[in-house]
């Protein structure tokens, strides 16, 4: 079974909120997504510091405060879908 929809752990899946989706989106593929460049990057704020910045792939961090973003990628082209881990959140 693949590692996407709603089949990963938990029922995690790309409509997963918070900390479960940056997980979901980290480990899709093996750590593909996580790495793949998101087409024109997506503006968002980080949901930590307030800092704006781009997101190039589907999970980053936050150039000021090291915070982890992550957006799905049925929902790269929507701001609101970009979902943040949590303050001090490391990545596994």
């Amino acid at each position: 079974m693949s590692d996407c929809g709603t089949c990963g752990p938990a029922g995690a899946g790309p409509f997963s909120e918070g900390k479960d989706l940056v997980e979901f989106v980290y480990r899709a593929h093996g750590g593909a997504i996580a790495v793949a460049p998101i087409p024109g990057g997506i503006q968002t704020t980080c949901q930590g510091c307030g800092e704006k910045f781009v997101m190039k792939t589907f999970v980053s961090k936050c150039p000021k405060c090291g915070g982890v973003h992550a957006v799905s990628p049925p929902r790269a082209q929507d701001p609101n879908g970009v979902q943040f881990a949590g303050a001090g959140y490391t990545l596994p």
